[in-house]
């Protein structure tokens, strides 16, 4: 059964929703995309190998992407509004465990699953008030991550640097709780849309089946460089002052990243698959030569480079997905392709950690080689 199309607002109260989903990027994405600050902290504080801590946020962004699907049901069940509200208590809740148990992969499976079930919704909601604006208004929403990352390195590494990791932690969990705020806010549409997703029972088109292999490899190398972008940078010996603004240069070409693609694709000048297709070649080139980064100067224009056609690639491969499966079964499609995409987000970590390991540092090719 497919759901009546309906005309989405773009616009109005949409434009409330995206700030939204806006803020709830902020509070889920960059958090995550921030934790190489905590890296260093937690490996020396239980004295373990970097692929052993690298499980933490393997394991968070595995959670992320397998609490996808349950996201997406839940929304269909009850509402979007509803399911933000969760997820921004679970999100509180796993990062207030750290605080009081050694379990660092069991507080960050009550994180990972917090992410999942704003991040989804979120994202989705946005999808739904806006069709001839959908580029612009999901580059906008995704671009949330990066403003509130170029204000989260200083202040992780300051919080870290007066009250410890933990206490970091803690204050950070607080701070998430304002995803609740941002959940009372997205109001269901009126004509129901949103909630009356299709439940189609023919298997997935070729389109989707490749969208979804393109998913496993790219959640496998997309959290890899911000996580050991810390540790190279140290191993260079960088000081760490720099090597926070190191991330603030990343969130900040990546802001820009995203609005500009989301600009572009919105001139519909270019088809959204074909704007994907070239921001991941031009992703892949700035990785392969990290190798010749051996200062600070060169890890920050790798890093320029890198951030920002990582926000070109984030800004579009939502709307792809909209435009490969239809609106109509959006909803169903966001919560399998996540699922999917969950294997490539659990061995990415690990498989980088086991690299720099081998190699006993982590050095420029490891890092591309990762």
């Amino acid at each position: 059964m497919h759901a009546k199309e309906s005309s989405p607002p773009d616009g109005g109260y949409g434009w409330v929703v995206v700030v939204s989903a806006f803020m709830v990027m902020g509070l889920t994405a960059a958090v995550l995309k921030t934790f190489g600050l905590f890296f260093v902290e937690i490996q020396e504080h239980f004295d373990e190998l970097a692929s052993t801590i690298s499980w933490i946020t393997s394991v968070t962004i595995a959670t992320f992407h397998l609490g996808a699907p349950v996201a997406s049901s839940l929304c269909v069940k009850y509402s979007h509004r509803a399911v933000l509200v969760t997820g921004g208590l679970l999100a509180f809740s796993g990062m207030n465990t750290s605080t009081v148990s050694n379990w660092c992969y069991l507080y960050w499976c009550f994180s990972g699953l917090g992410i999942s079930f704003s991040w989804t919704p979120a994202i989705s909601i946005v999808s739904h008030y806006f069709s001839k604006r959908r580029a612009l208004a999901n580059a906008i929403a995704s671009a949330g991550e990066c403003a509130f990352a170029f204000t989260f390195g200083p202040l992780f590494q300051w919080l870290i640097g007066q009250y410890g990791w933990k206490g970091a932690l803690l204050i950070i969990g607080g701070i998430q709780l304002n995803i609740c705020v941002c959940g009372v806010l997205m109001r269901p549409l009126t004509s129901n849309c949103c909630l009356e997703a299709s439940h189609s029972e023919t298997p997935p088109d070729t389109g989707f089946v490749l969208y979804a292999m393109f998913g496993i490899l790219a959640a496998m190398s997309f959290f890899v460089p911000p996580l050991f972008l810390v540790p190279l940078s140290y191993s260079l010996g960088i000081d760490e002052s720099w090597t926070a603004s190191l991330l603030s240069i990343l969130a900040m070409v990546d802001f820009a990243g995203r609005l500009l693609c989301g600009w572009y694709a919105n001139l519909h000048v270019t088809k959204t698959i074909h704007l994907l297709t070239m921001t991941i070649t031009l992703i892949s080139t700035s990785l392969m030569l990290l190798p010749l980064a051996n200062n600070y100067l060169s890890l920050a224009i790798f890093t320029g480079f890198y951030g920002f056609f990582f926000g070109t690639t984030v800004a579009v491969h939502i709307t792809v997905l909209a435009d490969v499966v239809g609106m109509s079964d959006f909803d169903s499609a966001l919560g399998l392709f996540m699922l999917i995409r969950s294997t490539g987000g659990f061995l990415g970590p690990p498989l980088a950690g086991v690299v720099t390991q081998t190699e006993k540092s982590i050095s420029g090719p490891n890092f591309a080689l990762c």
